[in-house]
């Protein structure tokens, strides 16, 4: 089916990540697109901007009156009033995964797997191929701090299919099987997301499914010594990175200058020598090898990757410092998965040994919170100081005895509370942080201005 016959396109939940980035794509093709979301949004105001018409109230009236297809996300809730108007009358439905893998199916394409650093590795690899002049799509779950959207292109009309389509092969709900890539990158597979799975034993089974996916011929690229378990390995190439020992991509030679990285690039078939990466935190060195094993694969001249390791900004969130001033750093980050905590805690640690380091916490999800309570707890205690905020639902409904108080009591530091939301700028106020890292998933972005602003008056 060619997804490209759609007219007029509907999105129920428009303005999450991976939602407004499909809805840019069919609004620059020349589609009719609109679309509800539950509250304003930095992100809907853009879309808005751009031409997209965005909606608040949960209202049929708002929905065209014969649209071609209608995406949703599965943080709709079944009892949405709108999600039951579309089925009532029997409008084609679909869910986001199943149109990103309707999209870059259709051509080349390189999808970035794993329970950490997608976004980073997507993001990064878009610069890559758009630093090289390679027609390419991206779909990013974050917003490029080089080129401001979660849409990146080079260079194309939309009209036929570009060299290369690039997105992010997500484990929740088992959306990347919906993926058939050339090319595909898996950077870890921690137990996350144990409400869908179960337990860690069938996530790693749905990533070996994933991977059987990648297309003949074509290069699965992974982490060495995950475990994972590849699967019709006769059918492509397989290469592996790593940042701290040997592998088919590594670095060697690493050393820090102003806070950055510079290190030597073992590939396959060479060093690319002194290489410096515009981005601080040893986790974002670990996204860049996998980034440019990407690029050497497809082609890339070494040259290229040098330069746009160098002039990569990042992304919104993820390690995003906000602040930097003689006296006080922050940043902000949307770690929201012990492991992810740790890895970000750490890099600040690096970087401010002698400072103290105030952490504001959201923790996203009851289920979450409650399967890893106690490696959150372990993550948190590398803080000087963490302030807890409630945790944030999303999708799910409240379960009993899981909530922040239960996860403060196992956290073991002297310097440790509870506080609201509505109460954090007085609360910051009054403890005057030296480093600040506000972290987590939910809507403690809503935050990231306010405290940009009042650390700036």
């Amino acid at each position: 089916m060619d997804i490209h016959q759609y007219r007029i396109i509907y999105f129920l939940g428009i303005g999450g990540i991976g939602m407004s980035a499909l809805a840019r794509y069919f609004y620059r093709s020349g589609m009719m697109v609109s679309g509800y979301d539950r509250t304003p949004t930095t992100l809907t105001s853009m879309l808005i901007e751009e031409g997209i018409p965005v909606h608040f109230d949960d209202d049929p009236k708002f929905i065209p009156e014969h649209p071609d297809l209608v995406i949703y996300t599965p943080a709709i809730p079944k009892d949405h009033k709108e999600l039951q108007y579309v089925i009532a009358k029997g409008f084609p439905l679909k869910k986001r995964s199943e149109i990103l893998g309707m999209i870059i199916n259709d051509g080349k394409s390189i999808a970035v797997a794993g329970t950490h650093g997608k976004t980073t590795i997507t993001t990064l690899i878009a610069h890559l191929l758009k630093s090289a002049g390679e027609n390419c799509i991206a779909f990013l779950g974050g917003i490029s701090k080089n080129y401001h959207t979660n849409l990146v292109t080079s260079g194309t009309s939309f009209k036929g299919i570009p060299s290369y389509y690039i997105g992010e092969a997500d484990e929740f709900d088992r959306s990347f099987l919906q993926l058939y890539p050339d090319i595909a990158v898996v950077t870890s597979a921690d137990a996350d997301h144990l409400d869908i799975y179960g337990d860690i034993n069938k996530l790693r089974l749905s990533f070996g499914e994933f991977i059987s996916h990648v297309k003949k011929g074509g290069t699965l690229i992974f982490k060495k010594g995950i475990n994972i378990h590849p699967e019709n390995v006769d059918n492509y190439s397989i290469l592996t990175y790593h940042s701290e020992g040997e592998a088919d991509f590594y670095p060697e030679k690493i050393r820090l200058k102003n806070d950055l990285f510079i290190f030597d690039l073992v590939t396959p078939s060479g060093v690319i020598p002194d290489i410096t990466l515009g981005l601080p935190g040893k986790f974002n060195l670990e996204n860049a090898i996998a980034a440019s094993a990407v690029a050497f694969t497809i082609g890339i001249p070494d040259a290229i990757i040098a330069q746009s390791l160098l002039t990569f900004k990042g992304v919104e969130r993820r390690f995003d410092f906000q602040v930097i001033t003689k006296d006080f750093v922050y940043i902000d980050d949307y770690a929201h998965h012990p492991v992810e905590l740790k890895a970000c805690i750490r890099a600040v640690r690096e970087l401010y040994p002698s400072n103290k380091i105030t952490g504001v916490f959201q923790p996203h999800l009851f289920t979450r919170t409650r399967d890893f309570a106690d490696d959150f707890a372990r993550s948190l205690e590398l803080l000087d100081e963490l302030i807890l905020l409630e945790i944030y639902p999303a999708r799910e409904e409240p379960i009993p005895g899981i909530d922040s108080t239960m996860l403060l009591d196992k956290v073991k530091l002297k310097n440790k509370k509870l506080c609201s939301k509505a109460g954090l700028l007085e609360e910051l106020r009054s403890e005057k942080p030296e480093v600040l890292l506000t972290l987590g998933a939910g809507d403690i972005d809503q935050m990231v201005k306010p405290i940009r602003e009042m650390f700036l008056r």
